[in-house]
C-alpha cells in the first residue's frame, strides 16, 4: 500500500533532532533524478535517521525503500505542476503553526530549535510550509487519479465471496450505549470565586505580567503548555461564545472580559490576526463541584434508573426529560462515534475506542449485560468536567470475522481502499514509463517495487 504521508511527516517528526546530522554531512550528492527533481543523499539519510529516532520499522533495505518513497513523491509533485494544482500558505497556515509549535515544544524554546536546526525561525517555518504544501499537492493529485470511484454492492459481495475466511478482517467487540448525563449544581459562590481569579489574572497582565506565563501556571486547558496559545483558527473552530469574544478583540495588549462556555470560564488575549483567522491565548478555569452536590446528582440519577427499571418510563423518555447532554439528548441518548478511518458516524463503538475516549463509561460497560441499566457514576465529559451519568447497554457485538450482512460498510471500505491503491499503483507504473529518471550507478539496487531501472 502506498503511504504518501510517510516520507513527509516522518521527516517532520524527527527534524529537530536529526538536522545536525545533515548540517555536519558536508559531502552531499545527487543520487536520483525524477523528472527535473533531484533526490539528495542527505534527503535519504535524514529520512533514515528520522525513522530510527521514532523507532519506525522500515520494511526492507532503507536505501531502497526510502529513495523509492521520495521518488514517488516527485512523480506526484511533477503531476501537480502539470495539472497546475496550487496550494497557498493560507490553506495550510494552521497545520504549519501546529507543526512549528510542536517542534518548539520538543526543543524547549525557539532558540534551542534554531540551534538544533542551525536555521532561523523564519527559515524553519518556510521549510515546514513547503513540506506541508507539497503534501497537500500530492493528496490532491492522488484524489484526482482515483476520482469518484466507489465499490458497488456487487463488487463487495464478490470480494467477500472470493477472499479466504482466515483473511477476513477481525471486527473488535462493539457496543451501542444510551446515556443520560446530569451536571452537578455549581454554587454561585464557587462561580464568583472562579471569576475573581480570572479578574486577578487580567489585572496582573494589565500591570505587565506575561499572559503566557500565567496561562502555564493556572490554566486548566491543554493549551497551558503552550502558554494558552491556540494557533490560527477560524470562527467555526471555536464554540460560539468563545468565538464571539475572541474575534471582537483588536488590541493584543488588552485582555477580554470573562467568557463562559461549556468548558468553564475564560479570559482571552489576541496575538495576531491573519485574514479571517486569529491566533489567541486564553486561561481556562473550571468551578469545583462539591462532594455533596455530586452525591445529590448521583442520587437523582439512581432514582431515574429505578423508574426505568420498574417500567414507570422508558429510557428514551428519561433522556428527553432529564439529560443535560445536547449531543445525545436529541438522539434518544444514543452515543455516537466518528470512525478515525473514514470519518463516518456510527452508534457502534469499538470497546478499545470507548476505553480511549470514555474510560469511565467503558469500565461500567464491561460489567453490564445487554438491556441492563447501570447505577449512577461519575464520568469525565468531552469538556473535561465531571458529570453524573447512567447508561443502558443497548447492544453488544462480540469480536468476530467480518460478515457481509453486519459489516457491509467495513467490507465496502476495504474494497474501496484496495481498488484505490490498485488505481494509484497502475498510474505510478505508467508515470514512470513517461518520466525521465536517472539513478546513480551505486544506487541501482534490487528490491524496488517499481521498474525504476527501465532501459
Amino acid at each position: 500500500m502506498i503511504r504518501l504521508r510517510y516520507a513527509v511527516f516522518a521527516l517532520l517528526i524527527g527534524f529537530c533532532f536529526v538536522a545536525r546530522a545533515q548540517n555536519d554531512n558536508v559531502l552531499d550528492e545527487v543520487v536520483w533524478i525524477v523528472g527535473d527533481e533531484p533526490i539528495l543523499k542527505s534527503d535519504i539519510e535524514m529520512q533514515r535517521l528520522a525513522a530510527e529516532y521514532n523507532r519506525t520499522t522500515i520494511d526492507g533495505d532503507p536505501y531502497v525503500v526510502i529513495p523509492e518513497e521520495l521518488a514517488i513523491q516527485k512523480l506526484f509533485l511533477h503531476q501537480a505542476a502539470l495539472d497546475s494544482i496550487e496550494v497557498s500558505e493560507a490553506d495550510v497556515q494552521s497545520f504549519v503553526d501546529n507543526e512549528v509549535q510542536r517542534q518548539i515544544n520538543i526543543a524547549g524554546s525557539e532558540r534551542n530549535l534554531e540551534n538544533y536546526r542551525n536555521m532561523t525561525m523564519k527559515e524553519i517555518r518556510a521549510q515546514v510550509t513547503k513540506m506541508i504544501i507539497d503534501q497537500y499537492k500530492m493528496t490532491r493529485v492522488r484524489d484526482k487519479i482515483i476520482g469518484d470511484y466507489t465499490a458497488t454492492p456487487a463488487e463487495v459481495r464478490r470480494y467477500f465471496k472470493n477472499i479466504p475466511q482466515d483473511s477476513l478482517p477481525t471486527i473488535p467487540t462493539q457496543v451501542e450505549i444510551q446515556i443520560i448525563n446530569e451536571t452537578p449544581f455549581v454554587t454561585p459562590d464557587e462561580v464568583q470565586r472562579v471569576k475573581a481569579e480570572l479578574m486577578e489574572y487580567a489585572e496582573r497582565v494589565n500591570k505587565g505580567e506575561s499572559f503566557a506565563m500565567l496561562a502555564r501556571m493556572y490554566s486548566r486547558d491543554g493549551s497551558a503548555v503552550n502558554g494558552g496559545e491556540l494557533g490560527f483558527k477560524g470562527r467555526a473552530e471555536f464554540v460560539p461564545e468563545f468565538s464571539s469574544v475572541a474575534f471582537s478583540l483588536t488590541d493584543p495588549k488588552t485582555v477580554s472580559k470573562i467568557v463562559k462556555t461549556e468548558y468553564g470560564y475564560h479570559i482571552i488575549q489576541l496575538i495576531e490576526r491573519r485574514g479571517d483567522k486569529i491566533n489567541c491565548r486564553h486561561i481556562l478555569r473550571t468551578p469545583e463541584i462539591s462532594a455533596e452536590e455530586t452525591r445529590k446528582t448521583l442520587a437523582r440519577l439512581d432514582s431515574i434508573a429505578n423508574l426505568v427499571r420498574t417500567d414507570k418510563m422508558t429510557f428514551e423518555q428519561a433522556v428527553y426529560f432529564y439529560s443535560d447532554d445536547k449531543e445525545t439528548r436529541n438522539n434518544h441518548g444514543l452515543m455516537a462515534y466518528t470512525s478515525p478511518e473514514d470519518g463516518t458516524l456510527t452508534s457502534r463503538i469499538r470497546m478499545d475506542e470507548l476505553h480511549r475516549n470514555y474510560q469511565d463509561v467503558a469500565i461500567v460497560v464491561e460489567q453490564m449485560h445487554v438491556g441492563e441499566i447501570s447505577d449512577a457514576f461519575v464520568m469525565r465529559g468531552r469538556n473535561g468536567m465531571n458529570t453524573g451519568a447512567i447508561i443502558k447497554l443497548k447492544n453488544r457485538i462480540p469480536e468476530h470475522k467480518a460478515d457481509i450482512t453486519d459489516d457491509f460498510q467495513v467490507l465496502t471500505d476495504i474494497v474501496n481502499e484496495k481498488r484505490s491503491e490498485e488505481i494509484v499503483q497502475k498510474w505510478i507504473e505508467e508515470k514512470i514509463k513517461s518520466t525521465y529518471i536517472r539513478i546513480k550507478d551505486d544506487w541501482k539496487r534490487s528490491g524496488y517495487k517499481y521498474n525504476w531501472l527501465k532501459q
